[in-house]
C-alpha cells in the first residue's frame, strides 16, 4: 500500500481544483491509499468523495497535527497549496513531498507593475504536474464534487415557477472586489426573463431577499437557507449558472454547466476559469482597465475608489448570453 496526503487548507473553489490530483492516483497508482489535509471546516467538500479514505481536519495546531499522520505511515506529500503552515507539515513529517508552483512570482508582476507572464495554462494543470512522477497519463474528466443522496434537492420541493428550470445566480465572494454590486445585481434580475435561484452564504441573505422582493420576477433566495451540498445540487440542476470568480463556479464546472463567469479585479489569465464547463461559458471583464488586476485575491473595497472593473460590466450582454444559453441545447 502507498499513502498519499494531498494538502489544501482551504477554501472551497481551491479544494475543488484539487479533485482531479486525488482521482489521478487512486485510479492510476496500485494499492494507493489517499488521506487529505483540510481546514475542518471544508471537510463537508470532501466527505462523499470515492477517492479519498481518510480526511485530516486541520484546526491550526500544526504539531498535534504532525502526531497524527506521523502514525498513519505517510509515504509521499503532495502540497498543493504551498505556504509556511504546508511547510511545517511537511518538515515534520520528514517525507517525500511534492509541492504545486503557485506562479506567485509571476502574479505579483502582474499585479503590481501589469506585466503579464502567466502561463498559458490551468490551475488544474499546474495541481496535475505535481504527480507526474506517479501517473501514466491524464484524463479528459474534468472536476469531481459528489453530493450525499441526503442533500440532493428535490425540484419539486421548490415553488411550481421553477420545477421546469431555472437560471442559477451565485452572488457571494470572499472578497468584495470580485462581487457585482447590489444595484447592478437588481438590474440584472430586472432584465432576466426566467426564474432565478440566487446562491448564496448567509452574508449574502439580505441581498438575496432584496432580489427575491423585485416585483414582476421568479426570484427564489437560496442565501443561507441550503447548506453547501443542497447548494451544489441547485447548481447541478440550474440550465444556466452566472457567477463571480468564486467557489460555486468551480462547482459548476464539475457539473460541466453552462457558465457565465463574471470577472472584477481578478483576471482569467490566473488559471482559474471555470475547467472544462460545458464549452459554450462565457467569461465576462472590463478590459482596458490599467488597474487590473489590482489583487491575485481580492479587497473589501477597489483601492481607487471608482470600482469600474464591476460598474462597468456589460450588463446587456450578460443577460443577452444567458437567454442565448437558456435555449440552446444541452
Amino acid at each position: 500500500m502507498v499513502k498519499f496526503l494531498v494538502v489544501r487548507f482551504s477554501s472551497i473553489g481551491d479544494i475543488i481544483l484539487t479533485t482531479p490530483v486525488v482521482r489521478h492516483l487512486k485510479q492510476q497508482v496500485e494499492d494507493a491509499e489517499i488521506h487529505y489535509l483540510t481546514k475542518s471546516a471544508y471537510l463537508p467538500l470532501l466527505e462523499a468523495n470515492p477517492y479519498i479514505d481518510r480526511i485530516h481536519p486541520f484546526d491550526g495546531d500544526i504539531k498535534s497535527c504532525i502526531d497524527v499522520l506521523r502514525r498513519e505511515g505517510i509515504d509521499y506529500v503532495i502540497d498543493l497549496h504551498h505556504n509556511i503552515r504546508s511547510a511545517r507539515i511537511k518538515q515534520g513529517l520528514k517525507r517525500i513531498a511534492f509541492s504545486v508552483n503557485k506562479l506567485n512570482w509571476k502574479k505579483w508582476l502582474y499585479v503590481t507593475f501589469k506585466i503579464d507572464q502567466m502561463p498559458n495554462r490551468h490551475m488544474v494543470d499546474r495541481n496535475l504536474d505535481t504527480i507526474k512522477s506517479f501517473i501514466e497519463e491524464r484524463d479528459d474528466k474534468g472536476l469531481d464534487y459528489f453530493i450525499p443522496e441526503k442533500d440532493e434537492v428535490d425540484t419539486r420541493s421548490l415553488p411550481e415557477a421553477f420545477r421546469k428550470g431555472y437560471m442559477g445566480l451565485a452572488i457571494g465572494a470572499q472578497h468584495e472586489t470580485k462581487k457585482l454590486p447590489v444595484e447592478l445585481l437588481v438590474k440584472l434580475c430586472q432584465k432576466l426573463e426566467h426564474p432565478v435561484v440566487v446562491l448564496g452564504g448567509p452574508g449574502d441573505r439580505e441581498i438575496g431577499e432584496a432580489l427575491h422582493s423585485l416585483p414582476g420576477k421568479e426570484i427564489l433566495n437560496g442565501c443561507g437557507h441550503y447548506s453547501i451540498h443542497q447548494s451544489a445540487s441547485l447548481v447541478r440542476q440550474a440550465k444556466v449558472l452566472i457567477t463571480h470568480d468564486t467557489g460555486l463556479m468551480h462547482m459548476g464546472a464539475a457539473f460541466q454547466k453552462k457558465i457565465i463567469s463574471v470577472w472584477g479585479n481578478t483576471v482569467p489569465q490566473f488559471g482559474m476559469i471555470p475547467y472544462r464547463a460545458d464549452p459554450s461559458s462565457v467569461q465576462f471583464e472590463v478590459t482596458g482597465l490599467s488597474c487590473r488586476p489590482c489583487s491575485k485575491i481580492g479587497y473589501q473595497k477597489c483601492p481607487k475608489g471608482h470600482f469600474k472593473c464591476m460598474l462597468k460590466q456589460d450588463l446587456d450582454g450578460i443577460t443577452r448570453t444567458a437567454h442565448h444559453l437558456w435555449d440552446s441545447p444541452d
